[in-house]
């Protein structure tokens, strides 16, 4: 019999109890024992299923050499960041969805694991039930990783979904993400793009090997996106997503998140409602996409309780994964060039004045709608400062 303890239990910590439960018979096939939950650990004691196997002391995990694997579900970084050391130093392998502990202790903990032989696994951190991490750490190895991108957040996806479907405004389309659960009472994390930029730090640190601090990334959300402009794109064949991306440059790397407008001949653009996708672009294999239910409980869960199968198989380590600490190298994502889209106040003279030849998508009451050629951020914002910015959007390809 092996035994595991889960630190939180809530929407994950509940699906891994869950998960571990309903397929025991494929799990133990697996591993040729059973797996069971051992030790819940929980600010406080509630009824349910699980309460015989609660406690809020997390000595009772730490100091019990039966429990080989912590699931760690608490989320956030002050005791889950403190809790993961005292299990790995206690040499047990931990496991966790936390992305923004890993994004903002990841390489400090990773090491850690490797100085006490023990494994620091987070595959559901960042797709949720999508498997990312493996395949772009070994089924990729062979290639040099020159790009990550892709829709990371569930909530944002599904709220630009309903403004294309049903043409709602932002507001509205919260409201009703937040109605079925798909949305946090305080939204903010989803909808201002910090949840994909954890996310797509921990893709970037993986895919080049040095830490992408989340505080140097600039991320943009989607609370002040105009149904006017997805309308606008819509109808020009656009459809607009928030990415998050992580670029290899020549000199070092760079990552950002922020809305795109994307052909609607991308695979990426027919990616809706919850839906998550990444794609990876090796020098080898050129781009390959991974697709599925980036959160929930039980996707989520399966991913953690598959991290838990693997540390124990490849017990007492599992071939290394990690990154540099130094964060050094990053550049400034306005060096990127790409089209983009602006809404002014103004006409096409205005337009063409201030960037050349542009395309045309809309004329209407005294706005225009225009994309221009293929410049940097840092020239599209210089060239604009003269004009009345409705609305700025990169976009993809």
């Amino acid at each position: 019999m092996i035994q595991i303890a889960i630190m939180g239990l809530g929407t994950v910590g509940t699906g891994v109890a869950k998960v571990v439960t309903e397929n025991a018979r494929q799990i133990e096939r697996k591993l040729g024992e059973p797996l069971q939950v051992k030790t819940i650990l929980v600010r406080h004691f509630k009824d349910g299923p699980y309460r015989q196997l609660m406690t809020d002391d997390f000595t009772k995990i730490e100091e019990d050499h039966a429990i080989r694997v912590v699931v760690e579900t608490i989320g956030g970084v002050e005791a889950a960041y403190e809790y993961t050391k005292r299990a790995l130093n206690a040499g047990k392998h931990v496991v966790t969805a936390n992305k923004q502990l890993v994004a903002e202790k990841g390489a400090e903990l990773l090491a850690l694991a490797k100085k006490r032989g023990v494994n620091y696994l987070f595959e559901a951190s960042v797709g949720g039930g999508i498997p990312v991490l493996h395949p772009l750490t070994q089924c990729m190895a062979a290639n040099r990783i020159d790009e990550v991108y892709g829709i990371l957040n569930g909530t944002t996806n599904y709220i630009l979904t309903r403004m294309v479907r049903a043409g709602t405004t932002f507001a509205d389309a919260l409201k009703e993400a937040q109605e079925k659960g798909y949305a946090e009472a305080d939204p903010t994390a989803d909808v201002e793009g910090v949840d994909a930029g954890r996310k797509i730090c921990i893709l970037a640190d993986l895919a080049f090997g040095c830490q992408v601090d989340p505080a140097d990334v600039p991320m943009e959300g989607i609370s002040r996106l105009s149904l006017r402009d997805v309308k606008i794109a819509q109808r020009a064949g656009y459809r607009v997503k928030l990415l998050g991306r992580a670029v290899r440059l020549p000199g070092g790397r760079t990552a950002y998140v922020a809305p795109h407008l994307i052909p609607e001949e991308q695979p990426l653009a027919s990616v809706d409602d919850v839906f998550n996708a990444v794609v990876v672009r090796g020098n080898a294999t050129g781009e390959v996409m991974f697709y599925g239910q980036g959160a929930g409980e039980l996707p989520t869960a399966s991913a953690c309780v598959a991290d838990v199968m693997e540390a124990l198989q490849s017990s007492p380590r599992r071939e290394e994964i990690g990154w540099e600490a130094d964060p050094a190298g990053f550049e400034d994502p306005q060096a990127l060039r790409s089209r983009y889209y602006f809404r002014i106040g103004g006409s096409l003279s205005a337009a063409a004045a201030a960037f050349g030849q542009v395309e045309i998508l809309s004329e209407d009451g005294g706005e225009t709608a225009f994309l221009t050629d293929c410049i940097s951020g840092a020239e599209a914002g210089k060239q604009a400062e003269g004009l009345r910015v409705l609305a700025c959007l990169r976009v993809l390809g």
